[in-house]
């Protein structure tokens, strides 16, 4: 991971959707979380990827923020952004 990207990973049905297990998106700085959204579902058109997204638990590092508010939630270049679906069971 390097200081000019912010690295997405995908979780089960997230990957699948996706068809990668991470993305490494190229930024010149910090990103909202909405911006980072975007950008990982134009990284996979015609993928039901945005679907899956809008129900996942987010971390952003180590921290939870699917309830806070994703335009401001700010990403910085070199950190980590993960999609977690819901889980059976869980």
């Amino acid at each position: 991971m390097s200081d000019s990207e912010i690295v997405v990973r995908y979780w089960a049905a997230a990957r699948t959707a996706a068809g990668v297990g991470q993305d490494a998106l190229p930024v010149d700085g910090p990103l909202t979380l909405d911006e980072v959204v975007r950008r990982a579902v134009a990284t996979h058109p015609g993928t039901r990827l945005a679907g899956v997204l809008e129900i996942c638990s987010v971390l952003v590092g180590d921290r939870p923020v699917a309830t806070e508010d994703p335009t401001t939630v700010e990403v910085r270049p070199g950190e980590t952004v993960e999609f977690l679906p819901p889980f059976a069971g869980g």
